[in-house]
């Protein structure tokens, strides 16, 4: 079959298939993981309603480093609730007091 008698079945078949010739990258966002995809060739696919896309190009995967948090959470939560502060300003306040919960509390009673 040549190209242009499948376009005209697909299009027959009520599904349309669009070049888009401005994209060049792709970037999939997993939990763990993020996925790049260079030199990208994507195809968009509508039929029925629904949007579907075919990305064809060099597939990279990039691991993600996890966060790692500086101060327990219960500590946070206690500066918050006894000093009567947001998130940031407990976590400001026990970075100022070394880690220390109650010094962090007295601190910002000051």
């Amino acid at each position: 079959m040549n190209p242009r008698e499948i376009k005209r079945m697909m299009s027959q078949m009520g599904i349309k298939s669009t070049e888009m010739p401005d994209v060049n990258e792709v970037i999939l966002k997993g939990k763990d993981k993020d996925y790049l995809i260079e030199n990208a060739t994507v195809t968009m696919i509508e039929a029925q309603g629904q949007k579907t896309f075919q990305i064809t190009g060099t597939m990279k995967e990039k691991t993600k480093e996890k966060k790692k948090e500086l101060y327990d959470e219960e500590d946070v939560k206690l500066v918050m609730d006894q000093a009567n502060v947001g998130r940031e300003k407990a976590i400001e306040a026990l970075k100022n007091a070394g880690g220390e919960p109650a010094q962090a509390i007295i601190n910002l009673g000051q």
